[in-house]
């Protein structure tokens, strides 16, 4: 049975050319240079058009791809998609042009693309950034291997050897009393990763505490992911007092973030503090947002998640059936110390190899 096609797009809808061209730059940068797709390959583009972004994005890859399969998620049946999947070689590469995020009975898509040894880029959510978001996503999807790979490596090989950090904001600082689990890497290099690809725009760096309870101190939280998977800024900072790598206090929490707490509270019975990411995309900053959580995930600064739920780092005691929220929030940043040197000031990494 085939999935109603959506409606015809308004000419209004569209994006500025500007950022049409800039969009068909960027994806050839990330097919070039990141995934390091190349002739020889098969190419399939699974997408949608219902938002400027996805229309946007689309274009772009046609530019860049003009050997590829197009498949309109919309207007064709769902087996027909699968087995689209499956007569890929691989290596092949497929892309995922979605304004919300496709859904295949039983078919988790990334997951089982990589089970196929594909090479994936997934643009998910799109509907979520509407008008001048659009373009900020786009500027996002910019890659710049020397200073993603640069910075990124050069975060991770402190992190891995750091006896202790903090982040300092807004007059309060963040104490991690501990060494780190080994740093993880989402900056465009998967030389050394068995799967090629994934969620973009990229640009992170994450861990956390080898010991969760050395997690201590006070930190402001400038925008939260909210019940419906949204950035929620609220019009204060909320600050989270922090003990034995629980949040036992808040201050300035509006409903919308005691909301949060509360569900985590009553399904978790406590609110850890697990992950500490370094947003490395230089697109999104505290005031230049978007309003999908997990793309404004890569801001550049810090994030923290809320919640048990790691699955990169399994800890003693955290079970992973009873372990279900990881809530990004982002931290007021003004410096980051890892040991005692500062990498972060003025909005921006400051280490690079």
């Amino acid at each position: 049975m085939h999935t109603p096609a959506a409606p015809e797009p308004l000419a209004q809808d569209a994006l500025p050319a500007h950022a049409d061209e800039a969009a068909a730059r960027h994806l050839g940068d990330i097919l070039r240079v990141a995934v390091e797709h190349g002739p020889g390959h098969g190419a399939l583009v699974v997408y949608d058009e219902r938002t400027a972004l996805s229309r946007a994005l689309l274009a772009g890859y046609r530019r860049n791809l003009p050997d590829a399969r197009f498949v309109d998620f919309d207007a064709t049946r769902p087996d027909e998609v699968l087995a689209a999947f499956r007569a890929m070689a691989p290596k092949d590469l497929v892309v995922l042009v979605q304004s919300t995020n496709f859904r295949l009975d039983g078919f988790r898509i990334r997951v089982e693309l990589f089970k196929l040894g594909l090479k994936v880029i997934e643009h998910v959510h799109l509907s979520r950034m509407p008008g001048p978001q659009s373009e900020h996503y786009i500027e996002a999807l910019a890659y710049d291997p020397a200073y993603f790979r640069g910075t990124g490596r050069a975060l991770k090989e402190r992190i891995d050897v750091a006896p202790h950090a903090r982040v300092l904001g807004g007059g309060e600082t963040l104490y991690f009393s501990s060494p780190f689990e080994p740093a993880k890497l989402n900056v465009g290099d998967y030389s050394e990763m068995h799967n090629v690809g994934g969620q973009f725009p990229i640009g992170e760096v994450f861990t956390e505490a080898l010991d969760l309870e050395a997690v201590h101190g006070r930190v402001q939280v400038h925008v939260f992911g909210d019940t419906n998977y949204r950035s929620n800024r609220p019009e204060l900072p909320v600050t989270l007092v922090i003990e034995r790598g629980r949040v036992v206090g808040t201050e300035n929490a509006t409903p919308a973030f005691q909301e949060v707490l509360d569900k985590i509270t009553a399904d978790e019975g406590e609110v850890w503090v697990r992950e500490l990411g370094f947003g490395l995309n230089r697109a999104f900053t505290r005031e230049r947002r978007v309003d999908d959580i997990g793309t404004y995930e890569r801001m550049c600064g810090i994030h923290l998640s809320l919640g048990a739920k790691h699955g990169v780092y399994p800890k003693p005691g955290f079970k992973r059936k009873d372990a279900r929220y990881h809530i990004d929030v982002f931290a007021v940043t003004d410096a980051v110390y890892l040991g005692e040197e500062r990498v972060y000031a003025d909005g921006e990494w400051i280490c690079n190899k």
